[in-house]
């Protein structure tokens, strides 16, 4: 199998003559570093120079390469590393890539096979700020080895690791890492909060947090219990005190936490929404495809998005859309209360009690029916035949049609008939039902309307008369 220096080799040339200034010429006077200034004639083609950003996806590297210089001069320019899916699995090897890239900024190791203890300690990775292991099976020891080496990451993705619980010791100072502001951990089959509090004491200034697609199915802090003496944190109105310990409630490791995601979890309770609404500083949350909104499915899309609303005062945005505006937000705290104004109180959270405070109790809203009446009374005419009678307006034109042949002496079939409404006759006149099978309400038909009924015959026999004046 191939190491890097053998794949960079393969798809960039052999040559390691780069095209870039050194930093002792940019800094002298050097015809070089003055002839750069005004124009730039390459060495060599722009695909034979290792790019900044380099992927070397899927190529099955599994090493560094033995040519230590070559390695040096072809990568001391990278500032992003793509190696996913390759042969990667010591990471003596990885570290061996990584000490010949002075500039490394961003590096992607998933679905390498990386389950070896990391045994490296020291090393010089100022710049490195963003690891993704997604897939890796890295264990536990290494991430914290890499978390004391790697002091100033900010963004660290560890999804798909089959994560059962965080076995990390969050109590020794030296593992706390305060630079990291994002963490990736989706699709580990993590269940219990108390876990995923561990990676809140680890990084204390986390900001994101992606906990999609775990099984998490409470943020009761039950079981939260954590040693007043191993926790060296500030006493919060959440903690409360039983024989000696403190028990830490779900959001108290989260104090800088301002996006959560928890898409695909187990959360069924609206419980766990308002424990999430005591995070202090959170304000974007994605929260979809959980049994709370699935099973049984007694929500529309509209009011589940208001029941989240009304819950999480604090919140900004919600499952990705914009920004939630003070009008939208009223609304949804209005619809709140009157959807709890008539269950028990007993059924009623403390949210309710806080929007009465600010809404007042409201009336709850009209129930307007709109269907149309079902029978009304019109005036039938057929020449000088004037009667009144009593339709149902759920019946067709045909069946009205039927009902009066008896009052006209002519076949349905034969029948036409002009609906007038008597509000706007003045502007547009009779309306010929021409439509057998149309119900009468969507004529809109009401009381003190008029239908006017004709023969088809008087038609043919007037068309007959224009017909012989004009052979005449």
């Amino acid at each position: 199998m191939p190491s890097l220096l053998e794949a960079l080799e393969l798809k960039y040339g052999s040559s390691t003559t780069d095209c870039s200034l050194t930093d002792d010429e940019a800094e002298s006077g050097s015809p070089k570093a003055a002839l750069s200034v005004s124009i730039f004639i390459p060495k060599k083609s722009p695909r034979h120079t290792v790019p900044a950003l380099l992927v070397l996806q899927d190529c099955d590297i599994e090493s560094a390469g033995n040519d230590a210089e070559k390695l040096r001069n072809k990568c001391k320019n990278v500032e992003e590393l793509d190696l996913a899916q390759n042969k990667l699995s010591q990471w003596t090897e990885v570290f061996g890539i990584l000490q010949h890239m002075p500039k490394i900024k961003f590096v992607n190791l998933s679905f390498n096979c990386l389950a070896e203890v990391l045994e490296i300690k020291h090393g010089n990775y100022d710049l490195l700020r963003n690891l993704v292991l997604n897939g890796t099976r890295v264990s536990w020891s290494t991430v914290q080895g890499l978390i004391r080496l790697l002091r100033n990451l900010e963004e660290l993705h560890l999804s798909l690791n089959e994560y059962k619980t965080v076995d990390l010791d969050y109590q020794k100072p030296e593992n706390v890492n305060p630079a990291l502001k994002k963490l990736h951990f989706t699709g580990n089959p993590v269940e219990v909060w108390n876990e995923i509090s561990k990676l809140g004491y680890l990084f204390p200034n986390l900001k994101s947090l992606v906990l999609a697609e775990c099984p998490i199915r409470s943020l009761d802090d039950k079981g939260n219990r954590i040693f007043e003496n191993k926790v060296n944190y500030d006493r919060s109105e959440s903690k409360s005190e039983s024989n000696g310990m403190t028990i830490e409630s779900p959001h108290n490791p989260f104090r800088m936490l301002r996006f959560l995601n928890l898409n695909g979890t187990l959360l069924s309770t609206w419980d766990e929404v308002e424990r999430l609404a005591r995070f202090p500083v959170l304000k974007s949350l994605r929260i979809q495809g959980c049994p709370l909104f699935e099973s049984p499915r007694e929500y529309t899309e509209h009011e589940r998005r208001q029941l989240l609303i009304a819950r999480l005062p604090n919140v900004e945005t919600l499952n990705g859309g914009g920004v939630i505006s003070s009008q939208e937000r009223e609304d949804a705290e209005r619809a709140f209360i009157r959807y709890y104004m008539d269950k028990p109180e007993a059924d009623r959270p403390e949210r309710y009690s806080e929007l009465v405070a600010i809404h007042g109790k409201l009336d709850p809203l009209v129930n307007v029916d709109l269907t149309p009446e079902k029978r009304v009374k019109v005036t039938f005419t057929y020449g000088d035949l004037v009667e009144v009678r009593s339709v149902d307006v759920y019946r067709t034109v045909f069946e009205l049609k039927t009902k009066l042949e008896s009052m006209v002496k002519i076949p349905a079939n034969r029948m036409r008939l002009f609906y007038v409404d008597q509000e706007m006759k003045a502007q547009y006149g009779p309306e010929e039902m021409l439509y057998p099978n149309k119900q009468l309400y969507r004529y809109n038909i009401r009381n003190g309307d008029e239908i006017i009924i004709d023969s088809k015959l008087n038609r043919f026999a007037s068309t007959s008369s224009t017909t012989s004046s004009i052979r005449s």
